[in-house]
């Protein structure tokens, strides 16, 4: 399938690493030039650098911290600049990631962890997409995917249901306003995902469990209906045909790239 992407201009927040940077690699795979955006300068220029030799493609870095608004405002200017034009695509994956530790309990859930937490994915998604909706409203097409994760549809930590339901609400919200315009908004949850950050996580469990690598990957991999622990790649799949032309008819809502929740029906 000819996904028609050839040529647009791509903004990646969460660029450096994991699922942003698959996202990245995917899109720039389809002919997109992408701007990676990222906290840190070095992963961010050599992940740049790293997608840019294997596509072929304009691939360049933009260094800002998503909870400030004068740094993405400073970003988005600067891809603009460098991919020599409007951004076409956005799609919002700058957060700290789930999973990897225990969440707090009620009791030691603190104000400043709950507000950055919000602040950086969903206040973070926000502003990136105030920066570029102007652009794509003046040319009449845009796509805009929040990455978010399917916390929102189940229990065990209180802060990342309550920031993943908020991706997903804000999403609805700006696809009703933007879809006017050809600006298609839609929301990926993915779930345990295999990322740069799994092998010292899957090490550890081994070595806290006493079992081989292999055992804790069977484990993780165990939680979703096709027993398969998913990589980055697998969900950069999913965000690349949303990103596309041929994603028309799916608009405001949500797609979960989680190889399936076992005994959940959503509809």
């Amino acid at each position: 399938m000819n996904l028609e992407l050839n040529g647009k201009r791509a903004l990646v927040t969460g660029g450096s690493r994991g699922i942003g940077k698959a996202i990245a690699r995917a899109l720039a795979h389809e002919g997109v030039d992408v701007a990676l955006l990222a906290r840190g300068t070095d992963a961010l220029m050599v992940a740049a650098a790293e997608i840019a030799t294997e596509t072929g493609r304009k691939v360049v870095g933009v260094c800002a911290d998503t909870t400030s608004d004068t740094q993405v405002r400073m970003a988005v200017a600067d891809a603009v600049q460098q991919l020599g034009g409007t951004i076409d695509i956005l799609v919002n994956a700058a957060a700290e990631p789930a999973g990897f530790a225990g969440p707090p309990k009620l009791g030691d859930i603190t104000s400043d962890f709950f507000h950055a937490e919000m602040n950086t994915k969903v206040m973070g998604y926000i502003r990136c997409a105030r920066e570029v909706a102007p652009g794509m409203q003046a040319h009449g097409w845009g796509r805009i995917v929040n990455i978010s994760g399917l916390a929102a549809r189940q229990t065990g930590s209180a802060v990342g249901s309550i920031r993943n339901v908020a991706v997903a609400a804000l999403t609805k919200n700006m696809a009703d306003e933007l879809g006017p315009f050809g600006i298609n908004v839609t929301v990926v949850h993915p779930g345990l995902t295999r990322t740069e950050r799994t092998v010292p996580l899957v090490q550890a469990r081994a070595l806290a469990q006493g079992i081989t690598p292999q055992e804790v990957e069977a484990q993780m991999a165990s939680g979703n209906s096709i027993n398969v622990l998913l990589d980055a790649s697998d969900v950069a799949h999913v965000v690349v045909f949303l990103c596309s032309p041929k994603s028309r008819a799916v608009h405001g809502d949500v797609i979960a790239a989680g190889g399936g929740a076992p005994r959940s029906i959503h509809y």
